[in-house]
């Protein structure tokens, strides 16, 4: 792997891999401040940020900005999650200074004016009535608050409208000043890139930004409990989240094997258990996903109001009953559906700079590619199956329902069901 990092002195890190054969190269800067960083004031500052940062800078107008990149063909965009904001821009190799200069621009340089943050007040609360109009994004918002209740890593990353409705320019530039320092700023890039003039580039461009220490973030605390919103819908929505490990933690491998062979494909227990024999739902799945300091399986199902508590019901037996009987076969399944996943992935430039900064997140380092692939292969059955049994019967747990869910088994039955 020619994966090379290097750090500023003031502590902005720049990563990057080469890859033979391409013509283009995906580049972007990953802030290490997300919905997580928000005090309960600010909440939806980070993503209103995020969409600040396009429309105008000291040097470039909004437009001016857009055709910058456009005018050679590339793509420019951002987003915003719990821990990190990125932007990032695709272009071809002869672009990639211009791609840099553009995003150093529109994240060092924002003027925040008072016009363009109306128009894009506009925007985001359009953004957040859209997410509301949809059972199965809104649902997972609802759960997360449940899993980790008042605390920042609980709460929508859009922010409430009123929140947002409220927000002026010191918010915005308020939040900049805490939080976007070189040593929370990672600049990753894979395709057809140089290492040494992206070093010499970042040097120019954000070399003279000083050091600041990092702000503290909330430390998790899983909560759990029901959330239940009774409307009138087609389908019965419903999602669980059971706590599980943090990304450092090497039981997140096991969590993973563990939800994929559990609702991670067609050949899952889930799918072929309550929607191929049963017929119960149209979707149903289980993911792993972790945090600094936590982690969640999510399981999500869409199914009639009527059918509700028997889908939930059979979740919870194939839950426990994996704790008894899951197979070799399966876990194998799992371990190469989630290496070949990894691998695909890998052939895309803006996924594999994506992954550099994550790793270089979490790590600090970029690790190979072997050593990653050697902790999905070091997952055995015994450890899978002591993953499904913490989370069958001993992890915390939160739930939410939306649609026609007044009849739905409660969180107290729920609990009887996994101890019983």
């Amino acid at each position: 792997m020619s994966v090379r990092l290097d750090t500023l002195p003031n502590g902005f890190r720049v990563v990057s891999e080469r890859m033979p054969l391409l013509q283009s190269a995906s580049i972007g800067i990953w802030v290490l401040a997300g919905g997580r960083n928000e005090r309960i004031e600010q909440n939806g500052i980070a993503h209103f940020l995020e969409h600040m940062a396009f429309k105008g800078t000291e040097k470039r107008s909004a437009l001016e900005i857009a055709e910058a990149i456009e005018d050679v063909g590339g793509y420019l965009n951002a987003y915003t999650s719990r821990e990190a904001t990125a932007y990032y821009a695709r272009v071809l190799e002869d672009d990639v200074p211009l791609a840099l200069d553009v995003l150093a621009d529109i994240v060092l340089n924002p003027v925040f004016d008072p016009t363009e943050i109306e128009v894009e007040r506009g925007v985001i609360l359009q953004e957040i009535g859209q997410v509301l109009d949809t059972p199965d994004d809104v649902i997972f918002d609802w759960l997360q608050e449940q899993a980790y209740p008042e605390q920042p890593l609980g709460r929508t990353i859009l922010g409430p409208t009123e929140r947002v409705r409220a927000f002026g320019r010191a918010d915005l530039e308020n939040f900049v000043a805490e939080h976007y320092g070189p040593g929370q700023m990672i600049l990753s890039a894979a395709g057809a890139v140089d290492h040494d003039a992206l070093v010499k580039t970042a040097e120019a461009l954000f070399g003279h930004m000083k050091p600041r220490p990092a702000a503290v973030v909330e430390p998790a605390r899983f909560g759990g409990g029901e959330l239940r919103k009774v409307k009138s819908l087609e389908q019965a929505h419903i999602a669980m989240a059971f706590e599980g490990p943090t990304y450092r933690d090497t039981a997140i491998y096991s969590a993973q094997v563990y939800a994929n062979a559990l609702g991670g494909g067609m050949s899952s227990r889930l799918f072929q258990e309550i929607r191929e024999k049963r017929g119960l739902c149209y979707t149903i799945f289980a993911q792993a996903g972790a945090y600094e300091d936590t982690g969640l399986m999510t399981i999500y199902a869409g199914t009639s109001g009527g059918q509700v508590s028997d889908l939930v019901t059979l979740t919870i037996d194939e839950m426990k009953r994996a704790a008894g009987d899951m197979t070799q076969a399966e876990v194998t399944r799992a371990q190469v559906q989630m290496k070949a996943g990894l691998l695909m992935g890998l052939e895309s430039p803006s996924s594999r700079a994506e992954r550099l900064a994550r790793m270089v997140q979490i790590w600090g380092r970029v690790p190979e590619l072997s050593e990653v692939v050697g902790h999905i292969d070091a997952v055995n059955v015994a450890s899978v199956r002591d993953m499904a049994e913490h989370m069958a019967e001993k992890a915390g747990l939160a739930m939410a329902l939306y649609g026609p869910v007044g009849g739905a088994e409660d969180l107290a039955g729920l609990q009887a069901l996994r101890v019983a």
